[in-house]
């Protein structure tokens, strides 16, 4: 993970993605490089646009889920919301039947 995070540096700091700068970036951050992981993560960043992969990974990124709101009281006149179960299409016993053809 550190040689993936080394490229993102690299890129980050508008600096060419090589094997010279990959291993100082490694080297720096105290992680002995292994010069067969470098050259993996460079042939598969071969022809990547780093900056337009990470743009559309940020459009991707679902902010985190909003607090449920505290249920209220029910006052006069509320009505009480119900919550519709889903039809899952199989039933349990179609789904034993379906077991049972795997243990003969």
């Amino acid at each position: 993970m550190e040689y993936v995070y080394g490229a993102l540096l690299l890129n980050a700091a508008g600096k060419p993605i090589d094997d010279k700068a990959l291993s100082g970036v490694l080297t720096a951050a105290g992680v002995s490089p292994d010069a067969a992981r470098v050259k993996a993560l460079l042939a598969s960043l071969e022809g990547v646009n780093l900056a337009e992969v990470l743009a559309k990974a940020e459009t991707f990124a679902a902010p985190a889920p909003a607090a449920a709101p505290a249920e209220k009281k029910e006052g006069k006149g509320e009505k009480k919301e119900e919550e519709k179960k889903e039809d899952k299409g199989v039933s349990e016993e179609e789904a034993a039947e379906g077991l049972s053809a795997l243990f003969g």
